[in-house]
């Protein structure tokens, strides 16, 4: 989703640019930028099962790591953010667990590459007592449909 001047050069995607992938490592999706803050297009991709969330941007503002450790603590999932860092852009790089602990960054001011040791089992951990898809999703009152480019699917998780 173009943000801000953004709009005058790039055009809308569809629900197709927005992929959960099955792979060895985990089920990998990613969302851009300010997409983040979209809280149903989160949902989307909880429901798609995403374990490693990856995010990037140029946010570099104060809130940016604090939105990340949200995301993880709501999803469940391990988020991997990657911010540039340049004359305009500090940085803030990070990445988080499941339960919203940040286990490497946030890095300001240069270039860096963060690792982490990302522990599967956090993710089953988590879930236990929240699963904002699963048994906190509330099928009772709320359905997500999403059109994929095919069509408007319902996503259950």
């Amino acid at each position: 989703m173009p943000t801000a001047m953004e709009r005058l050069i790039w055009g809308f995607g569809d629900g197709s640019t927005l992929p959960v992938i099955d792979t060895p490592i985990g089920k990998i999706g990613a969302v851009i930028c300010w997409e983040n803050y979209m809280p149903l297009l989160r949902t989307a991709m909880y429901a798609k099962g995403i374990q490693l969330y990856c995010a990037p941007t140029v946010d570099d503002r104060e809130s940016w790591p604090v939105t990340m450790r949200h995301i993880a603590l709501e999803g469940r999932c391990f988020v991997l953010s990657a911010c540039q860092s340049n004359d305009l852009i500090r940085g803030g790089s990070v990445i988080v667990n499941p339960l919203g602990r940040v286990l490497a960054g946030p890095c300001y001011g240069s270039e860096c590459i963060l690792t982490a040791e990302l522990d599967p089992g956090e993710i089953a951990e988590g879930k236990f007592d929240l699963d904002v898809v699963g048994h906190y999703a509330r099928p009772d009152i709320f359905r997500l449909e999403v059109d994929d480019g095919t069509g408007y699917h319902l996503l259950k998780a």
